[in-house]
C-alpha cells in the first residue's frame, strides 16, 4: 500500500514535468488568466465523479481548517510564485521557490511515525545541487534590489512544503476535496486576473489542446495524485524525488526541440537521480513481506 501511494505521488511529478512544455505552447494567455481557466478544467473530473456518485459529495463537508490548507496550499502557491516571477529574475527566483522538496524532507521528521535519517536529506540537497545546474545554466546575481521578488518566492517554498506536510497530518480526509480546491483556486485566481491582467485567449487550436493538457494533468490530475501520494505514501522519498521534474521537464523540452542537451544537464541527471535513489534507500532495501517473515 505505501510502496503504491508512492508510485501514485511519483505520477504528480512527472505530470509537472510536462508544464513547461505545455505553457510554451499554450500561446500569451496572461499567468492568473491561465491558471483560472486550468484549474476550472482540472476540477472536472471530481465534478464528473460527484454527477454519478453523488454520495461522494459528503466529502467536501470538511473542517475551516482543512479548506484552509487546501486553498492556501494551491491558490497561495501560484499567486505568490507568479509574484515572484514579476518582482525577481525568474532563474534566482524559481531556485528559491525550488527550495519546496528539501523543505519536506527536512520537515517531514516533525511528522508522527516518521524518522529523518542522513541519507534522505543528503539525497535531497543533491537534487537541490542538480536543479541548480538546471535553472541557473546561465548563472545566479541575487540582487538587493529584487529582495522583495526573493521574499515572495521563499513564502512559495514554504506554502507548498507546509501544504504538502499538514496534508499529511490529515490523511484521513478524502482526496475528493481536491475539487474543492480546484474550484476555489479557480475563482480566486480569475479575481486576480481581473484586478492585475488583460485578458487575451489562445489563437489557434494547438494553444487550446495545451491549455486543455495543462487543465487535465499538471494542474489537475496531478494534485488529486500529489494528494494521495502524501497522505498514504513516503513523504521523504516523495520529497527528494520531487527534483526529478525540472530534469524531466528540461528533457522534455529537448526532445521536443524547444531546449538543447549538454554536459551540465548530464551532471544534473546524475545528481537528482542519484538524490533520488538515496533517498529511497530504504524502499529500494525493503524486504517483501514474505522473507520478513521468514
Amino acid at each position: 500500500m505505501r510502496i503504491q501511494a508512492t508510485l501514485v505521488g511519483f505520477s504528480a511529478i512527472l505530470m509537472w514535468s510536462f508544464l513547461a512544455l505545455f505553457t510554451a505552447a499554450s500561446g500569451k494567455m496572461p499567468p492568473f488568466q491561465l491558471s483560472a481557466v486550468c484549474f476550472a478544467i482540472g476540477s472536472l473530473p471530481g465534478l464528473v465523479t460527484f454527477a454519478f456518485r453523488p454520495q461522494r459529495l459528503r466529502f467536501l463537508k470538511q473542517s475551516v481548517s482543512v479548506w484552509f490548507i487546501g486553498v492556501a496550499g494551491l491558490f497561495g502557491y501560484h499567486f505568490l510564485y507568479f509574484t515572484a516571477l514579476r518582482n525577481a529574475p525568474a532563474a534566482e527566483a524559481g531556485l528559491i521557490a525550488y527550495l519546496w522538496p528539501l523543505l519536506i524532507v527536512v520537515g517531514s521528521a516533525l511528522l508522527p511515525g516518521e524518522r529523518l535519517r542522513w541519507y534522505h536529506v543528503a539525497g535531497a540537497i543533491a537534487g537541490l545541487c542538480g536543479t541548480m545546474l538546471i535553472i541557473g545554466k546561465n548563472g545566479f546575481a541575487f540582487d538587493p534590489r529584487y529582495a522583495f521578488g526573493y521574499a515572495m518566492a521563499f513564502l512559495c517554498a514554504f506554502t507548498w512544503s507546509g501544504y504538502s506536510l499538514l496534508t499529511r497530518r490529515h490523511e484521513a480526509v478524502s482526496t475528493d476535496v481536491v475539487t474543492g480546491f480546484c474550484l476555489a483556486t479557480s475563482v480566486l485566481s480569475l479575481f486576480c486576473h481581473l484586478l492585475l491582467e488583460t485578458t487575451v485567449w489562445p489563437v489557434a487550436a494547438t494553444e487550446w489542446l495545451a491549455v486543455v493538457g495543462l487543465g487535465l494533468f499538471p494542474v489537475g490530475a496531478a494534485f488529486y495524485a500529489w494528494d494521495y501520494g502524501v497522505k498514504n505514501g513516503d513523504i521523504q522519498i516523495l520529497g527528494a524525488g520531487s527534483y526529478a521534474a525540472p530534469l524531466l521537464s528540461t528533457l522534455i523540452l529537448v526532445i521536443f526541440g524547444f531546449a538543447q542537451t549538454t554536459l551540465t544537464l548530464a551532471l544534473a541527471c546524475l545528481l537528482i537521480t542519484g538524490g533520488a535513489v538515496l533517498a529511497a534507500r530504504d524502499m529500494v532495501r525493503r524486504k517483501p513481506a514474505t522473507q520478513q517473515a521468514e
